[in-house]
């Protein structure tokens, strides 16, 4: 009887508040969107959203994010309704994690502990495994107190998996061998994908990026009829996969790359900088979208200011709007709205996604809708390349 209570304390899901700051920077509709994405990523990692929390604030409160009246009104909140875990939709200062810890009683977690948190259940590989665990360890160094000695004091659950298992001393010194032992493990992966990548030959290389979950593995597994694992939820892929796809007689490389988000951990894009490297390296890009997204065009902003900060804005790039089974606005919302409502699909499409001319195609990858229209793009941009690359090979003809 005692082991059954046991197991199930242990299979409990926890519950969460989650906590978020409208700002001068930041409008009501832009805050809502985040804390709805917050919501997302807490339910990716297991929890259930039991409530939402946002005050207007000229910026964060620089002791405990939010302010005092608030924040009481949240501890009120939580200790009624039992609450395991309180998230906030902004990276948390240590003396701000300090602070909010003695006030609210409970587990606290910011957006970045809880992306790692999901990056931490989702890594597969080694290389993925040893990225996110570095990140991890960026991530918690600095929030290191006196109390904390061993990571066995603290509590199991959301955001604490992946390093947080693994009873090693939160000493800073030994954190830090592991940092750099970390580090040295990531440099000898790299190499080794590095010759892998040279070992493909000069095939033409195109990859899928774009925001997460916006549909990119399973339009890789309508391309390359291969089973790539997708779901509907965040950070399904966290390894760049890579396939050799075939369209009509001409072979190219298609890669499925880590979906982008907003707000994503520094500790991250820095551990993540070689699996960019498809990114980096491929000839075409195909940035894809989930139109049926009401802050689509945000997201197609987020993910094109990531790729120039990785050097990635000359690459051939052409759009994918996906998911348009899924687009379907109510006849009230028709026309544009400051408020993030639709247009119609064929209004939209005389938007500046007209400029776009024939670097566009707009599909389903569930449906299969206009599947062919998009390998005929594919098939003519990679064929551009393939013909000036080797300008003799007649293969193709």
């Amino acid at each position: 009887m005692i082991e059954k209570n046991k197991t199930s304390s242990k299979n409990k899901v926890e519950t969460a508040v989650l906590i978020g700051v409208i700002t001068s920077d930041q409008t009501e509709e832009m805050t809502q969107e985040y804390i709805d994405e917050l919501e997302f990523l807490a339910h990716t990692a297991g929890a259930v959203t039991k409530r939402k929390f946002l005050q207007r604030l000229d910026k964060p409160h620089n002791k405990t994010y939010i302010g005092k009246g608030k924040l009481e009104e949240v501890k009120q909140y939580i200790d009624d309704n039992e609450i395991d875990i309180a998230i906030f939709d902004d990276e948390l200062s240590p003396s701000q994690l300090r602070n909010i810890e003695k006030i609210l009683e409970i587990k606290i977690l910011d957006r970045n502990n809880l992306i790692l948190d999901i990056f931490a259940t989702r890594a597969q590989t080694a290389h993925a495994k040893t990225q996110v665990e570095l990140a991890q360890y960026q991530y918690l160094l600095p929030r290191l107190t006196r109390m904390w000695t061993h990571l066995d004091r603290i509590k199991g659950g959301i955001g604490m998996r992946g390093a947080g298992e693994t009873q090693i001393e939160t000493d800073r010194r030994i954190i830090q061998q592991k940092i750099s032992l970390l580090k040295e493990k990531l440099k000898k992966i790299d190499k080794q994908k590095q010759i892998q990548r040279g070992n493909r030959g000069q095939l033409v290389r195109v990859a899928l990026v774009g925001y997460t979950n916006v549909g990119k593995s399973t339009i890789m597994n309508v391309l390359s009829k291969s089973e790539v694992f997708a779901e509907n939820k965040l950070f399904a892929t966290l390894d760049t996969t890579v396939r050799k796809v075939v369209i009509e007689n001409l072979p190219f490389l298609l890669s499925d790359t880590v979906g982008f988000i907003r707000k994503l951990p520094h500790q991250l894009v820095e551990s993540f900088k070689s699996t960019l490297d498809e990114v980096r390296e491929s000839d075409i890009l195909i940035h894809v979208l989930d139109i049926s997204h009401p802050y689509f065009e945000d997201q197609f902003n987020v993910v094109n200011k990531t790729i120039a900060e990785i050097d990635g804005s000359d690459k051939k790039t052409f759009v994918v709007f996906n998911k348009v089974d899924a687009y379907n606005p109510k006849p009230e919302e028709v026309g544009y709205h400051p408020e993030g409502k639709q247009f119609a699909l064929n209004e939209l499409k005389k938007t500046w996604m007209a400029k776009l001319n024939d670097q566009c195609v707009f599909i389903s990858a569930r449906d299969k809708t206009n599947i062919k229209e998009l390998k005929t793009l594919i098939y003519k941009e990679v064929r551009a390349i393939f013909e000036k690359r080797y300008p003799y090979h007649h293969f193709l003809y």
